[in-house]
């Protein structure tokens, strides 16, 4: 600052006005540049901040649908697993075949199994809430994540239908028909009523409907982990 300090002063002095206003224009320009090249710099360093803070939200989401996918996988398995009995169970009843009374027994007695992931965070509402969702600038990402929560929130309701279906109508009336400390048919003729046969399809329909939930919930849990790890590897 000295040096153009110096350099206004002699051309003053000499009475070189012209020559002194040239100067001066490009002091300020030289100025301006300065602070033009000094926001830069911080909006370049905002932006870099912000990209790996970004970057940072999409690998802790993609670990934690990872982390789902496994649950899921593994409540799907178990919801049909026993959806094949009770299916068996219901063919039975219709063909009113009692041949084999201690396999139906045990089955009547898995009527109060169910598969329950349970999922209670909501990935999508915690981002929004936190006002982290706006650091997140792939909309198709965003959009990913909202579309697995209403499946998610879609499978709880299932699951909770489920639930209660058993407590409040499943076990009234497999208590009536078995003996729960060994699986053996006590009533065989309630086990082969209409009554208890609307209950067994009654429980499918719900399980086929579960079924139906967690692939899908498996669909666009593969759906944004896709589009996630397409965003990781642009950048």
């Amino acid at each position: 600052m000295k040096l153009f300090r110096g350099i206004r002063h002699v051309l003053i002095d000499k009475g070189k006005l012209k020559r002194y206003f040239l100067y001066a224009i490009g002091e300020i320009l030289l100025v301006m540049i300065g602070i033009s090249l000094a926001f830069q710099l911080d909006n370049w360093n905002e932006n870099r901040l912000k990209k790996s803070t970004a970057m940072s939200y999409y690998k802790n989401i993609s670990v934690q649908i990872a982390d789902d996918k496994v649950l899921v996988e593994s409540q799907l398995e178990f919801n049909n697993h026993y959806l094949v009995q009770f299916k068996f169970l219901n063919e039975q009843i219709e063909l009113d075949d009692r041949t084999n009374l201690d396999s139906l027994g045990h089955i009547v007695r898995n009527l109060t199994q169910y598969s329950d992931f349970d999922k209670k965070g909501n990935i999508y509402e915690t981002l929004v809430n936190s006002g982290e969702i706006k650091m997140l600038r792939n909309l198709d990402i965003v959009n990913g994540i909202g579309e697995l929560e209403e499946k998610y929130n879609y499978m709880n309701r299932m699951e909770n239908i489920h639930y209660e279906a058993i407590m409040n109508h499943a076990i009234i009336s497999i208590t009536s028909v078995i003996k729960f400390s060994d699986g053996s048919v006590q009533k065989p003729d309630l086990l082969f009523s209409y009554e208890f046969q609307n209950l067994v399809l009654s429980l499918i329909q719900i399980m086929t409907e579960k079924d139906k939930v967690y692939h899908e919930v498996l669909y666009e849990i593969g759906k944004v982990t896709s589009l996630i790890n397409d965003e990781l590897h642009k950048n």
